[in-house]
Parts: structure tokens; sequence; C-alpha cells
């Protein structure tokens, strides 16, 4: 039984593996959103639900057939371009004042493995900014969902980030690195440590309120943070670079300078502790991670 467990857990991955390599066409087919017969509706709040279903594996077709029962339809010309960890970047984005940003798989290790903490991240970023984003653990059954302005959901309940106020004893995400002492110079806080493969899973975890912080003080890809960074802000969090920075997208190179998230109590403490960041941080040859 043990061995036929196993085989459809493989065969399980697989399908999903080959889903997820299908996110990118099914957006494009996608394309924009347009109403009819209703009323206005927020474009980013169906943008948002639009993500969530190509998350879990829905292809152009079963998305455009679940929006019509609503009244709604889909244009399948293509406005938007894309920036993922899957597909050739080319200069065209930059061009373009929204964009799709897509991590098929985040927590690559995780999958291979068979563990459970590995995700799907997509996000739609207009003029630099997140607006719509979707975080689906499936092995979980966890999807996270956020559109500007109109809240963050898991599993569609609403999610609200920790009310904590002090770092000494707060519960971070992050990987054993982000505690080196040349990071803090007045000494590392003294915190729970706690760590998840998936950099997004870590960012919505967070949003979730069962961690109060998260950090990564190395050059993060777009693609891994950019749905958690507007599922964390629509939870109530303060997202920012490592130096304190707003989070931006859609940058000529697809990198941030790393990323602090956490409750609001917490955040301005956090940056304090870490002090100026080093200029050998920016050193551009540094190879980025995930971490």
């Amino acid at each position: 039984k043990r061995g036929g467990d196993t085989e459809r857990a493989t065969r399980g991955r697989a399908e999903q593996h080959t889903a997820r390599a299908k996110l990118p066409k099914t957006l494009e087919r996608t394309g924009t959103l347009r109403m009819a017969k209703r009323g206005k509706i927020e474009r980013a709040g169906l943008e948002a639900e639009v993500l969530a279903m190509a998350a879990k594996g829905l292809g152009s077709r079963a998305i455009a057939k679940a929006l019509k029962t609503r009244g709604l339809k889909i244009s399948h010309t293509a406005v938007n371009r894309f920036l993922s960890e899957e597909s050739e970047d080319t200069a065209d984005r930059l061009t373009r004042n929204r964009v799709f940003i897509v991590d098929p798989i985040d927590g690559t290790r995780s999958f291979i493995e068979g563990s459970d903490t590995w995700a799907h991240s997509l996000a739609i970023a207009e003029y630099g900014e997140i607006v719509a984003a979707a975080v689906y653990l499936p092995v979980k059954g966890k999807l996270y969902a956020a559109a500007k302005g109109r809240g963050a959901f898991l599993n569609d309940r609403p999610i609200r980030v920790s009310p904590r106020d002090a770092l000494t004893g707060a519960r971070v995400l992050a990987a054993k690195p982000n505690y080196d002492t040349r990071h803090w110079p007045g000494g590392v806080p003294d915190v729970r440590r706690h760590y998840r493969p998936s950099l997004a899973y870590r960012l919505s975890l967070v949003a979730e309120g069962r961690f109060d912080a998260m950090l990564t003080l190395r050059d993060s890809w777009e693609w891994d943070i950019a749905a958690g960074d507007l599922i964390l802000r629509e939870a109530g969090a303060v997202t920012s670079s490592r130096t304190g920075a707003p989070l931006r997208f859609n940058n000529p190179r697809p990198l941030v300078d790393g990323v602090v998230a956490a409750c609001p109590g917490l955040h301005a403490e956090i940056l304090t502790a870490l002090g100026p960041a080093r200029s050998a941080r920016r050193d551009p040859t540094r190879h980025p991670s995930g971490s």
C-alpha cells in the first residue's frame, strides 16, 4: 500500500509540475478582463480571482467558463507581458505598464523531495506596484490571495498580521545566514527562529499572523516575492527592501535589495537593529537567493 501511495504521490507531483509549466500560456490567453451585463467591479479584485484559478491549474477555457456564469467575459487579446523564472526575459516588458510576475514552483528543493511546502506564486504589477496576487500550496490545500484595496485572504477567509510590538521573542522566518553577526551591529536579536523553503510561503505565513516577521538580506528575485508583498500589505504588514525602501517591481534587472516584512509594531525596530546596509551587499556579481 505504501508503494502505491508513493507512486500516486509521484504521479501527482508530475501532474502539478506539468500544470504549472502551462501557467504563462494560461495567463497569456486570459489576457485582460472586461465586464458584461453587470455593473462595475474592481478590476484588481477580479484579476486576483483569475490568478487564484490559474494557480489551481485551471486553463484559460475553464476560467472563462467559470466567469461566464457570473456574467463576466474575458478578452483573449493579451496586452500584458511576463516576468518569470521559467520564461526568457526580454526588454519588451519594460515598455508595458502591466506585467504578470510568475513563479511556477517556489521552493524547488521541497518539490523535488516530495515535501508539502512548495508554492505557486502569481502576481500582476501595474506601474511597478503589485495590484493582484495569489500564492497556492497545492499539497497543503492553502490558497492565499489579495487585491489592492480589498484585503488578503486564506481560502476565502480574511487574514491579518499579528499585533506584536516587541522584537525580543518574536517569531521570525529567516534562513540561518540572515543571523550572521555582521548584519546586526548591536547584536543578533533574541527571536524564535523558524524557516520554510518557499519564500512566497514565508511571506504569506506572516500575513496570516502565524509568524511576526520574515527577512532575507540577500538580493531576491521579483518572482519569489511579488505576490507575497501584496498579500502582506493587504493583511496590514509593512514591507520594504533591506534598506527600508518600498518594494518596486518590473525592474530592468528583476531583483530587489533584500526583503524585510513584519507587523507594523516590529518593522522599524528590525531595520534599526540591522543598521546601515554595507556597500558590499550591492556587489552586482553576487548570486541572488531565496534564502
